[in-house]
């Protein structure tokens, strides 16, 4: 039967993989260190029965000896001697026989049997299927003893261990499993927590995610979805700032131009009626091209930090009001330093918007006065008009959104709130003067930029 979605989904939790994981690989280490205690075990059950059988050889060679010169000649040809186990042995069986240097057989305990002995007739350790046969030859008469030990006994002390080992291992691999389950689960739960808190994020719930005793690892993956949620967040305001803002700006002249369209056609086409209606189109364009820049200005995406020449900046921006032969003789491009123009750092297309919003504030609000723009002293952009100026209380209010010096002004809102917004972004200082230093009137917009010899961030 094909498994549900939640069976599937429970079968395959972190928790679980990391369980079995962790069983898998603990199971694994600790069946390879008993591998280890088990040959180095048998390492030590050969050595101690070794000794033992040495020790019991030298003892047995002096006993069975006596038997062999007690006995003398044998009395038929070839006739091999029985040797009784000695008393102190007596609760073991001895396996042993001695033997000539042309290997014949001289004696032979009761128990011992002829291919028990099939080694080699040479001092030393020797193994046939069954036995473990050690030959001593003795110090002064050429004669060879050889006692047999079963090798039975040796594989019975190690499968002992062995089995003392593994069956513990299988005993607690289930607890083990189930301990490291509980730890996991427990030591997981912050994921849950965490999960919990980012599900409930949405698009009027966007605050940062604060989950207390987060690991370091999990408190790295709390930053990162708070950044992001914070750059969600701003391109959510970004979005409902630009609804907010074309709902506010472009109801005026979308409203005038259908009206002068409307009465052009009840009335016959009119000449001021198509003018009034191309003027509030023009109206649109302009403001419509406002919140595009508004829109980029406060977008998340980052601008360049490069370095910008500021009297390329300038005359760039300048040539293009020059075009227009109603400000070709109002705008006067002002170099306020010497050598080389100054560099600052900054994006080029970002400073050229809100320069150009800056001169059209300017040429807009100065009446028919003269409007200069201003590059230096230093890493810094002026723009300065003699029209007739703000009051000084409303200069730092003039750079909100839809912020204006009167009823009668329809402009120093969103122009220079995208000044403003590009200033910031910019690590820029924008003030406003008016009047400004030495004049008695007029208004004065100023950009203060990094200079390119500072480090870029």
């Amino acid at each position: 039967m094909k498994p549900t979605t939640a069976t599937t989904a429970r079968g395959s939790t972190l928790a679980g993989r990391l369980t079995r994981t962790l069983v898998l690989w603990v199971g694994g280490v600790w069946l390879l260190c008993v591998l280890g205690v088990v040959w180095y075990t048998d390492r030590e059950i050969n050595y101690n029965f070794d000794s033992e059988l040495v020790e019991v050889s030298h003892r047995m060679f002096d006993i069975a000896l006596g038997h062999l010169d007690a006995a003398g000649p044998a009395s038929t040809p070839g006739a091999v001697l029985t040797v009784p186990a000695p008393g102190s042995f007596a609760d073991a069986e001895v396996l042993f026989q001695l033997v000539g240097p042309d290997a014949r057989v001289l004696a032979r305990s009761a128990e011992a049997l002829a291919e028990q002995f099939d080694v080699p007739l040479a001092p030393g350790f020797e193994n046939t299927h069954a036995w473990r046969v050690y030959t001593l030859r003795h110090p002064v008469r050429d004669i060879y003893l050889q006692v047999a030990d079963p090798l039975d006994e040796r594989r019975a002390a190690a499968n002992r261990t062995l089995f003392g080992l593994i069956v513990p291992l299988v005993a607690v691999l289930p607890l083990l499993g189930m301990l490291l389950r509980s730890i996991a689960r427990r030591e997981l739960r912050v994921l849950d927590d965490l999960s919990h808190e980012i599900s409930q994020r949405d698009g009027t719930l966007l605050h940062p995610i604060s989950l207390p005793d987060l690991p370091r690892e999990l408190r790295s993956v709390e930053d990162h979805v708070n950044r992001l949620l914070e750059r969600l967040a701003q391109a959510l305001d970004v979005e409902r700032a630009l609804a907010a803002n074309a709902a506010h700006e472009l109801r005026t002249p979308l409203t005038a131009a259908w009206l002068r369209l409307q009465t052009a056609l009840e009335h016959g086409l009119r000449r001021t009626d198509v003018e009034a209606a191309l003027t509030a189109l023009g109206t649109l364009r302009q403001r419509t091209e406002k919140l595009l820049q508004l829109s980029r200005a406060e977008s998340s995406a980052p601008l360049v930090r490069q370095r910008v020449d500021l009297g390329q900046l300038a005359t760039t921006v300048a040539e293009e009001f020059w075009q227009d032969e109603r400000a070709v003789d109002r705008l006067d491009l002002v170099a306020a330093y010497e050598g080389a123009a100054p560099q600052a750092l900054g994006d080029f297309d970002a400073l050229a918007i809100a320069l150009r919003n800056l001169v059209e504030n300017a040429l807009h609000y100065s009446g028919q006065g003269a409007v200069e723009l201003i590059v230096g002293p230093g890493c810094e952009l002026a723009v300065r008009d003699d029209g007739p100026g703000v009051a000084s209380e409303r200069l730092q209010a003039l750079q909100q959104r839809h912020v204006r010096d009167g009823t009668e002004r329809v402009g120093y809102g969103l122009g220079l709130s995208i000044v403003a917004t590009i200033a910031d972004k910019q690590h820029a200082r924008f003030t406003l003067a008016s009047p400004p230093p030495g004049q008695a009137r007029g208004l004065e917009a100023r950009l203060v930029l990094e200079p390119a010899n500072a480090k870029p961030d």
